[in-house]
């Protein structure tokens, strides 16, 4: 799979750039290759080509799939470039896709082939969907979210925007978390209720392996089973 040129364009119609080559976007990489046959049929076009972008760090590829500069990934034209970030840090997720789309990028949401996904669901532009996760019935999710390996939403959880699902997570009905909330490897969010969501608030992180059984507070840390907020010594 060669990146080609801007000057090389041909019948070139489509570029997607994942944003990061680190170890999650090298997991996600494979589902994108896996994938672009349907992308290339379902946008009712000729050509493909896939890329990592990076800004520091540059190689020519990683595990065969070229890496290109951020500014040349955007400085390429006559091109639709299609994006999406695999990046945990959700605070430069969103700085990234602040300015991918100001200069012209599309997002694209990425989703794994063996992935499920039921029926009533509401999700925003951009989420990367991994292998073997689950998002349920009656869903909302916001822009950019992560829901890595073996993750699950079950029904009616809203999720604001870039948040991220490390692996494992288990996040029952009725469970409302803010934007930019992380959730460690392992965390279990306890069922909430119609009346009486389970509420993790914007910001919030927990830590791998927590039980959550209580309301977290916007922007504080809390760990242990069952969950308890983190106190610097």
């Amino acid at each position: 799979m060669t990146l080609q040129s801007d000057s090389d364009v041909g019948t070139l119609q489509i570029i997607f750039g994942l944003y990061g080559a680190g170890g999650f976007g090298r997991e996600v990489m494979p589902f994108v290759v896996q994938e672009s046959s349907k992308l290339l049929k379902s946008e009712a076009r000729s050509d493909l080509s896939i890329c990592f972008v990076e800004t520091q760090n540059l190689k020519d590829e990683v595990n065969g799939v070229p890496v290109c500069s951020e500014e040349y990934f955007l400085g390429l034209k006559h091109l639709e470039k299609l994006f999406n970030i695999a990046i945990s840090d959700s605070r430069a997720r969103e700085e990234i896709a602040c300015k991918m789309i100001d200069r012209g990028a599309k997002p694209l949401t990425l989703r794994a082939p063996d992935s499920t996904i039921y029926s009533g669901n509401s999700i925003g532009q951009g989420a990367i969907i991994c292998s073997k996760s689950t998002i349920t019935s009656n869903v909302s999710i916001g822009k950019f979210f992560h829901l890595n390996i073996y993750s699950y939403v079950a029904h009616d959880c809203v999720i604001g925007d870039y948040v991220t699902f490390a692996p494992h997570v288990q996040c029952n009905g009725n469970v409302h978390i803010g934007s930019h909330a992380y959730l460690g490897t392992g965390a279990i969010l306890r069922q909430g209720t119609s009346l009486k969501p389970l509420i993790i608030g914007e910001g919030a992180v927990v830590g791998m392996g927590a039980v959550v059984t209580k309301d977290v507070p916007p922007y504080s840390t809390v760990l242990g089973n069952p969950a308890r907020p983190f106190v610097r010594g």
